[in-house]
């Protein structure tokens, strides 16, 4: 039971590295987001983002976070699906982080709850539910947001928006030449672990087992050295040259600029009742 377990995690996790990395499904579908320039979106979104982080209200932040999920079910997003990967890790993980701040002794205030549990005796405060709350929503809407903007554009239009927005040429060929060598990876991880099932299948002693893992990541990692130089040759040899090229350029209609103006608007509206509570 205990292998079986490992054995799924290992190959769920590699699963769910090549759909985050390569899958364009929901780029491709025909949808609100689909539609825009990707240049106006990635703008209104980075409006968005700042919009997030600035905002000091947990209330006015959860508008913005309905308003995303709004966004997603009119870009052909499964709402199910959007939650599942926007929910289940960063957001779960900051709230662990912040937990402490719930009690007295760090976050002083208002006397909300106490309890004794083994004879800690904990005190939870106003001030610290608060401050966890707008924490833990504030990054809720930030990787939505993100997740949002990168499963509504292709991976090529994303890095030719960031040479638009001036960013080093050295920084998009690094993050071209890692996108197209995870799923490369992965697969590479993938093959090595059912070519070691099929050849050794159940390890029992425990010295043969780390011998095997040992052997197995020393290979790995040459295997990736060479696999990298290759990638890069690969695509050198094809002619790229850093600069991300598509077979058309970008063109902004009226729906583009009618979606800035809204973008803008949601913006400005957010920050003015922000200061106005």
């Amino acid at each position: 039971m205990q292998r079986d377990f490992i054995e799924r995690s290992i190959l769920s996790a590699l699963v769910f590295l090549k759909d985050a990395t390569l899958s364009e499904e929901y780029a491709n579908r025909k949808g609100l987001l689909q539609s825009l320039d990707p240049r106006i979106k990635t703008l209104s979104f980075l409006a968005f983002l700042v919009t997030a982080v600035s905002l000091k209200s947990s209330v006015l932040i959860g508008y913005l976070y309905v308003f995303c999920i709004m966004l997603a079910f009119l870009s052909s997003i499964p709402v199910k699906y959007f939650l599942m990967r926007t929910l289940l890790f960063i957001p779960l993980f900051s709230l662990c982080v912040v937990l402490p701040t719930l009690f007295s002794s760090v976050t002083p205030g208002e006397l909300v709850w106490s309890f004794n549990v083994f004879g800690f005796n904990g005190v939870i405060t106003r001030p610290g539910i608060d401050g966890a709350v707008l924490f833990v929503v504030r990054i809720a809407t930030s990787v939505s947001l993100v997740v949002l903007l990168s499963l509504t554009t292709r991976h090529s239009e994303l890095l030719k928006v960031l040479r638009v927005f001036r960013v080093p040429q050295v920084f998009v060929l690094t993050v071209s030449m890692c996108y197209r060598y995870l799923y490369l990876f992965a697969t590479m991880v993938e093959n090595i672990f059912t070519a070691v099932k099929s050849r050794i299948g159940v390890v029992s002693h425990q010295q043969r087992g780390r011998d095997v893992v040992a052997w197995n990541i020393a290979n790995t990692w040459n295997r990736t050295t060479q696999m990298s130089e290759e990638v890069y040759m690969a695509m050198v040899s094809r002619g790229y040259t850093g600069e991300p090229r598509l077979l058309y350029e970008f063109h902004a209609t009226l729906k583009d600029w009618v979606w800035l103006l809204s973008a803008s608007i949601i913006c400005a509206s957010l920050f003015y009742r922000g200061l106005t509570l």
